[in-house]
């Protein structure tokens, strides 16, 4: 019975483990409704300041501002969040693939690469992978502020202006419900106009005081809220992948559980039936 005593062992340990991945399953659930709710309330602001920015980008103001002007790409930098923990099954590693097939047309053209990394998994992974890292940021709180984000997304826009970096592309993951995260890489600057047929019309804003403070502030604002709104989004994503991983590790519990349990049964079945011959095979010979 030595080998059945292992199996109950081994089983008694996988029980602890399910429950584990269970209780971390309804926590993920929980954080991922209150991260929704973040994602859901800076959505509508998100999506109003890319109107007004797809507005000015496509009106021939008085003054135009230099992150919306298109110039020669000689080197490109990528803003790449991922999450500081792991557990949330390939969410990381598809957006990681994804961003590393975008970087080699890049290299591939001559063009050099800067990134800059929000998120601890990204650092991990291209401090094994390599590439040139000027900015990074860890240990964003699950509900993340934009004084933990600013300093890293300056030095991206400190290189555009200083002409290091001719263009800046943000790289996310996007929720799109609880079963589907979608990796998404997005021209942040040079502001790319957008094709909205209600854009399409040559018009502009009346400035007060004037053009230069306004769009200057403007611009400045809704390059920061679409990195903070991809923090936010990612967040949710994290969760979301979090709870399906571990409701998935549960269920693979259960199962191994099953599996190991019919297999001590058949060994206990077998060691009796033994017993059984051995007392009746004694029983014929005497």
């Amino acid at each position: 019975m030595a080998n059945a005593k292992e199996l109950r062992k081994q089983i008694g340990s996988i029980k602890n483990t399910q429950k584990i991945t269970s209780a971390m399953e309804m926590v993920a659930a929980s954080k991922m409704r209150k991260a929704q709710e973040r994602m859901a309330r800076g959505r509508p602001y998100s999506d109003y300041m890319r109107t007004v920015i797809g507005h000015v980008a496509n009106a021939s103001p008085e003054y135009r501002h230099q992150f919306m002007v298109e110039r020669e790409v000689r080197r490109i930098g990528y803003i790449i969040i991922t999450t500081d923990k792991g557990l949330c099954g390939g969410l990381n590693i598809n957006l990681l693939k994804t961003t590393l097939k975008d970087i080699k047309t890049w290299i591939d053209q001559e063009v050099e690469v800067d990134l800059c990394l929000i998120g601890n998994k990204g650092a991990q992974f291209f401090n094994n992978y390599g590439g040139n890292v000027v900015a990074a940021s860890s240990h964003i709180s699950e509900t993340p502020a934009m004084a933990d984000l600013i300093g890293s997304i300056k030095v991206m826009l400190n290189a555009f202006e200083e002409g290091t970096i001719d263009k800046i592309y943000l790289t996310n993951n996007v929720f799109v419900n609880t079963m589907i995260q979608e990796p998404t890489i997005r021209q942040l600057v040079p502001l790319d106009p957008e094709d909205d047929e209600n854009l399409k019309n040559r018009w502009d804003y009346i400035y007060e005081p004037d053009a230069r403070q306004l769009v200057e502030g403007l611009v400045t604002r809704f390059i920061e809220s679409q990195v903070y709104q991809a923090v936010v989004e990612n967040v949710a994503c994290e969760q979301a992948a979090k709870m399906i991983a571990m409701k998935s590790a549960t269920e693979n519990a259960g199962d191994l559980v099953d599996e190991l349990e019919l297999i001590m049964n058949n060994a206990r079945q077998a060691a009796i039936t033994q017993e059984l011959s051995e007392i009746v095979g004694g029983a014929a010979a005497v």
